[in-house]
């Protein structure tokens, strides 16, 4: 089974995330910050990452610099689920590493759609 590690400062959010994704296949870990989520993935990498941008202690931005530089890091699917909708954040995003961006509040036939794209699914 597929795994998915969704990042996210607000339980609301990783909750839906989880039953959505669930529904797609995916096992699910969950982390409340990037520094979690940089723990999580030293244990194991994930297939996906679906990634707030803003958190506490560490937020997506800086953690996906940290997974991309981790040795296979190069390989979970990065999607940032996130309020910033400016070109530069997602321009930003992008080329630090992201393979997509969802904007919230998302639904199930975003995020499949995303997953899709992706080759996820």
């Amino acid at each position: 089974m597929r795994t998915c590690l969704v990042v996210d400062d607000s339980s609301v959010i990783r909750k839906v995330a989880r039953r959505i994704l669930e529904g797609l296949d995916f096992q699910i870990l969950e982390a409340e910050d990037g520094e979690k989520a940089l723990e999580a993935c030293k244990r194991g990498l994930p297939d996906a990452v679906l990634l707030d941008w803003n958190m506490p202690i560490m937020d997506g931005y800086e953690f996906l610099g940290h997974l991309r530089r981790m040795p296979g890091g190069d390989q979970p699917k990065v999607v940032f689920c996130t309020t910033e909708n400016d070109v530069a954040h997602i321009a930003r995003a992008l080329h630090a590493g992201a393979n997509e961006y969802i904007m919230k509040p998302f639904d199930k036939d975003i995020v499949t759609a995303k997953f899709q794209e992706v080759g996820l699914i």
